[in-house]
């Protein structure tokens, strides 16, 4: 391991590496509180496109202050992880990798394997209720600002933009068959480009997600990777939701659609809903709901993990 510290104020860290089944380790910053272990813990990935370097560091660094170790990872093929090619998406490798690092977590002698959380923002959102359906080593779950059904989001765009999206993503998985590179699309756009993200807010989404530590980040997502998860509705699976589920919903999302997330929250037998000021990412540092959407989800932590807040 190798020790990285950030300032005064700011809870020390390590960066770790975990071995996958296909052999690509995955890179993760592990955050443990002060005093004896072991403590409860937060698994936490971040959402299309964006890495762990990219806004995860304050959530962590708080959850930490508040006795819960963190740990931060970023999926393969992305950030500091390993995998080829480089900034594809795969929805099963993902909620794999997910799995992957949770079961690390629960084998660390300093975290309680009993109080273990999964946490995940935007489209991580559909991995954290596929989680919290099927993973039974999970104390509870948080999505923040998430999608969870790939189809009403896909169905924001116009139909013209929804064709060229799927005419890129076509000709980019036809060209991997002949050994291509792949074909990317920018993470975040004007209205009416052809990216990822084409939302009024989407390069202040940019802004925030840009690491302020000068780790590289392209911010591109492989076209064929759109394949990979547009048909995908976790919501539909919400009623077999086995843990605690907390949802924090922006009330102006634009990215992430707003009705699925509260209908999971409506059939999950323990789901919770907070809705939060501004749109899908005012719920990170620099937004305008950053303070609140932490607190809310520090007391969901500190109540199923029952440990008294600090």
């Amino acid at each position: 391991m190798t020790n990285l510290k950030g300032n005064a104020a700011a809870p020390s860290r390590t960066t770790v590496r975990i071995p996958t089944a296909s052999g690509d380790e995955l890179e993760a910053w592990l955050y443990l509180p002060e005093g004896d272990g072991p403590h409860p813990a937060v698994v936490m990935a971040h959402g299309i496109g964006a890495i762990k370097a990219g806004g995860l560091a304050p959530f962590a660094e708080r959850f930490c202050r508040e006795g819960f170790a963190a740990v931060v990872f970023d999926y393969r093929q992305w950030g500091g992880s390993a995998g080829q090619p480089r900034e594809e998406l795969s929805f099963p490798r993902q909620l794999e990798d997910y799995g992957t690092v949770v079961g690390w977590a629960t084998a660390h002698p300093d975290i309680d394997a009993r109080r273990v959380f999964a946490w995940g923002t935007s489209f991580a959102g559909m991995y954290i209720v596929e989680l919290a359906v099927s993973d039974s080593r999970l104390a509870g779950a948080i999505g923040q600002a998430p999608l969870v059904d790939g189809f009403a989001a896909a169905r924001l765009a116009s139909p013209v933009r929804g064709l060229q999206l799927l005419a890129v993503a076509l000709l980019d998985r036809l060209g991997s068959v002949f050994g291509r590179p792949p074909r990317y699309l920018p993470g975040a756009g004007r209205p009416g480009e052809l990216t990822i993200g084409a939302t009024p807010d989407a390069l202040f989404g940019e802004k925030l997600m840009t690491p302020k530590d000068g780790t590289e980040w392209r911010n591109r997502v492989a076209a064929g990777s759109l394949l990979s998860f547009s048909w995908r509705r976790p919501v539909r699976r919400a009623a077999a939701i086995r843990c605690p589920i907390l949802l924090v919903v922006a009330e102006q999302d634009t990215m992430a659609p707003v009705g699925p997330a509260v209908r999971v929250t409506r059939e999950a037998p323990r789901g919770e809903l907070y809705r939060s000021r501004g749109g899908h990412y005012d719920v990170y540092q620099g937004g305008r709901s950053f303070d609140e959407v932490v607190r809310v989800e520090v007391e969901f932590l500190h109540r199923h993990a029952k440990t008294p807040a600090s």
